[in-house]
């Protein structure tokens, strides 16, 4: 095989292509087309969406496609925007098909409805190979005895092209005795002999070498040479005789390499050495020359390799018997090769919708399918089945195609993916099949609304509840997937005592946790309801609602609220007793109320103050006062109660409300009422000034203590003694000396200004006149004998700290006096 022609000149190019032609049959609406071999790679054969009547467009909406029958390469492809058929790989006529007519046959399928042509692409031979001898020098044996006009047959020149490519002529190198002849067999054949003028001479000339040149019929024409070596000899009359012109065998396609498959035999009428026969393949196909051979003695054809049926159905072989001395002669051999069962059946899915929706109508056509089987006649015959129960079928449309329709309902929530199982079986003995898988897969259709996992959600949430607390999670689930299964959630529009419900509570779109806004108040509201809505993200989106009751739980955050007694502004409400009041009476009642509930409102009584403990009493729920024993001449009239009601929550909260009660049988015996709020206020002092005095007595105590100590470290230090008194004037006292009864806190009996001077070592201590016979008068000092050891009266470097002892004492005496004040004056009342 020789390679494409590369050297073709730009006319010749343009001849080819003036070549292609188109012709359309008439029969079921195929298509057959003419083009040379050897085209490049993207050459376009033609427009087969023009020849269908279709716009460009019209084979890609209708998935159309090619395949080649009865080969493993393509070829050709489909340019389906485009609508051409071009070459997708070089085509050689000549290793393809040989000397056979040469054609490729293409089905075109396309869907939606599912229809088939057949395209036909007639491979034109171009002029791409030479004329070759099988040898490059030719032997012949002539005697010198041969007559004039005597032929001798010569190896044909074998070229692979057909028709006009192939040989066309010979021509022979001018010589005195050899001229040549061409002739054509049966096939059309050109052979040549070479045929004797000039008788030969052995004593003048015992050899010759001759020039033999075949020549095609293509353009440019194309040639091939070989030499014949002729040798003169003695005298032979005959040529060997092949028993039949044409031998016919069938050899099976799976007969073993080394098998005979047939014997040729010639004769020859001479004798001795012009009478030995060789045997030899004149005109041979390359492939041919690969798989048979020939023994040259005995003329055994064998098997050289292995044949398929599938790859060649046929050889024709040339075989050319020869005597010792050169005379030939020719049989024909055709070798059938018949088909045996060797070959299952081959399953391509031809066009495949996956994934499938799953609101997929029963019936739809979801793929194609070809079974193919290179074996002919009966081992072709096919079957093609599902043995799953699925909910699919095959159903034969065209030659060997089979649609994969649905014959149920697909539920993607229940079976995802399918594995269908094909099997294809042939009509041969044994027969053989096949199988295939598909994987088909289910496309999920927004066709499940989302679930509530609960019919209704209900939540508890305590009142004063901080803002953005989680109140409760409502869950949806949709079965569909990704986004048709993805479930947002929102909360559906309303209000909430005249207030939006936006106001109140917020949901996580994304987790269905559903949050307070604010805080709650369980005495405003006690319970509502919202409606969540889950909805999923497919087209159109599904949704559903479920209904949340949103409880409110109380708190124990109001206090007991008294509605009975309550003072308007600063009167008092006071009830009258009567003096002959029993045990047991009831008296009074306090009212209250809690805005709680439940336990949190469960009010109990108590009093907790009573000018008289043991006289009444208070019903512990009920609230009401009764007189817990008889009441007496000698009870106060004025009767002060402090009523605590304490509510049961926790921790617990309480109010507190007076009750004044008047054990009066006359109004007019009632004094004001002003004395008994002051009694109450003038309790409240007397408390203060106890609380006063402790707290004073405690630091005077504390400071002797401090006295006491400093004296006791300053025992060893030299004391300075009075030496004389002295009368302080009354020019050094200070304006504030002579004091004026009344105009003090204390009574002028008790009050007493004390001086010392800050300048000597002695110090003297002078009373001032007092109201009172029994205190000292102004003339009189107090003076430090000199043998006396007591500090009392040591005013030296401690002035100022005796100062600040006395006026301590004087604070004591009057807060003692006021105290005894109050005191009395309390008792008077009383």
């Amino acid at each position: 095989m020789k390679a494409a022609l590369s050297g073709l000149s730009f006319s010749r190019k343009m001849l080819w292509v003036a070549f292609l032609m188109l012709r359309l049959w008439g029969c079921h609406g195929d298509f057959t087309y003419s083009i040379p071999e050897e085209m490049k790679p993207g050459a376009v054969v033609g427009n087969i969406a023009r020849d269908l009547g279709l716009d460009n467009g019209g084979l890609s909406l209708r998935s159309a496609r090619i395949d080649l029958k009865g080969s493993r390469k393509r070829y050709c492809d489909l340019n389906l925007k485009t609508g051409e058929l071009m070459i997708a790989e070089k085509i050689d006529r000549e290793e393809m098909c040989g000397s056979k007519t040469c054609s490729l046959k293409y089905e075109l399928v396309m869907e939606s409805p599912l229809e088939l042509h057949e395209i036909v692409l007639q491979i034109q031979d171009i002029n791409d190979n030479s004329p070759h001898f099988p040898s490059d020098e030719i032997k012949l044996s002539i005697p010198e005895s041969a007559d004039k006009g005597a032929r001798f047959s010569l190896d044909m020149a074998k070229d692979s092209d057909v028709g006009r490519n192939r040989v066309q002529s010979y021509t022979l190198e001018k010589n005195d005795h050899f001229s040549i002849s061409v002739h054509s067999n049966a096939d059309g054949v050109k052979y040549s002999e070479l045929v004797l003028d000039k008788e030969l001479d052995r004593e003048e000339r015992q050899e010759l070498s001759l020039l033999l040149t075949a020549v095609d019929g293509g353009s440019p024409q194309r040639s091939g040479s070989a030499t014949i070596h002729v040798t003169v000899l003695d005298a032979n009359d005959n040529r060997p005789v092949f028993s039949q012109p044409i031998y016919k065998v069938s050899l099976s396609e799976d007969s073993p390499v080394g098998a005979l498959v047939l014997t040729v035999s010639a004769v020859d009428a001479d004798e001795g050495a012009n009478g030995e026969i060789t045997y030899a393949f004149s005109l041979v196909s390359d492939k041919a020359a690969r798989l048979f051979t020939i023994d040259r003695v005995n003329g055994e054809i064998k098997l050289a390799g292995p044949v398929d049926f599938e790859d060649e159905t046929d050889y024709e072989i040339t075989v050319q018997a020869k005597d010792g001395f050169g005379l030939a002669s020719s049989a024909k051999v055709i070798i059938d090769i018949t088909d045996v069962n060797d070959n299952a059946p081959v399953i391509y899915v031809k066009s495949l919708k996956n994934p499938v929706p799953e609101n997929a109508a029963v019936g739809t056509e979801v793929g194609i399918i070809n079974v193919q089987d290179d074996d002919s006649e009966g081992n072709y015959q096919m079957s093609c089945t599902i043995q799953q129960n699925v909910p699919f079928k095959l159903i034969s449309s065209i030659k060997n195609y089979y649609s994969l329709v649905t014959t149920g309902e697909l539920d993607r929530e229940e079976i995802a993916d399918y594995n269908i199982t094909i099997i294809a079986t042939d009509g041969g003995s044994p027969p053989l099949s096949s199988s295939k898988i598909i994987k088909l897969s289910v496309s999920d259709v927004n066709d499940n609304p989302p679930v509530f996992e609960e019919q209704s959600y209900s939540a508890y949430v305590s009142e004063n509840n901080k803002p953005g607390s989680s109140v409760c999670s409502v869950t949806a689930r949709d079965p569909d997937w990704r986004q048709n299964g993805t479930v947002l959630y929102s909360l559906l529009p309303s209000e909430v005592n005249g207030v939006p419900l936006s106001s109140y509570l917020s949901i996580n779109g994304d987790t269905g946790v559903i949050h307070a806004v604010r805080a709650f108040d369980y005495e405003q509201f006690r319970s509502f309801k919202v409606q969540v809505v889950a909805r999923d993200n497919g087209s159109p989106p599904l949704s559903s609602n479920v209904t949340v009751s949103v409880f409110i739980t109380d708190e124990n955050d109001n206090s007991p609220q008294i509605l009975y007694p309550t003072p308007e502004g600063n009167s008092f409400m006071t009830e009258m007793v009567p003096k002959a009041a029993l045990s047991g009476s009831l008296l009074s009642k306090v009212i209250a109320v809690d805005a709680d509930s439940g336990q949190n409102a469960w009010l109990s009584y108590q009093i907790v103050k009573s000018t008289d403990p043991g006289l009444f009493t208070i019903g512990v729920h009920s609230g009401e006062i009764r007189a817990q024993r008889d009441i007496s001449e000698s009870d106060s009239m004025k009767q002060n109660l402090v009523i605590s009601v304490k509510d049961n929550g926790q921790p617990s909260l309480s109010t507190t409300c007076a009750v004044y009660l008047l054990i009066s049988d006359n109004l007019a015996e009632v004094p004001e009422l002003k004395d008994m709020s002051y009694e109450e206020n003038n309790s409240k002092l007397t408390s203060y000034l106890i609380i006063a005095l402790v707290s004073v007595s405690t630091f005077f105590l504390t400071f002797i203590i401090l006295i006491i100590a400093v004296r006791l470290c300053h025992r060893r230090k030299p004391r300075l003694l009075f030496d004389g008194a002295v009368a302080i004037p009354s020019a050094y006292l200070p304006p504030n000396y002579a004091d004026v009864d009344g105009t003090g806190t204390l009574r002028s009996t008790y009050n007493y200004d004390a001086y010392m001077t800050t300048g000597s070592r002695t110090s003297d201590f002078k009373f001032v006149q007092s109201y009172n016979d029994n205190t000292l008068s102004a003339g009189n000092t107090l003076q430090k004998h000199p043998l006396d050891n007591s500090d009392c009266l040591d005013f030296t470097d401690a002035g100022s700290k005796f100062s600040t002892l006395v006026r301590h004492n004087l604070l004591y005496l009057e807060l003692w006096d006021m105290l005894s004040l109050s005191s009395d004056r309390f008792s008077s009342k009383v």
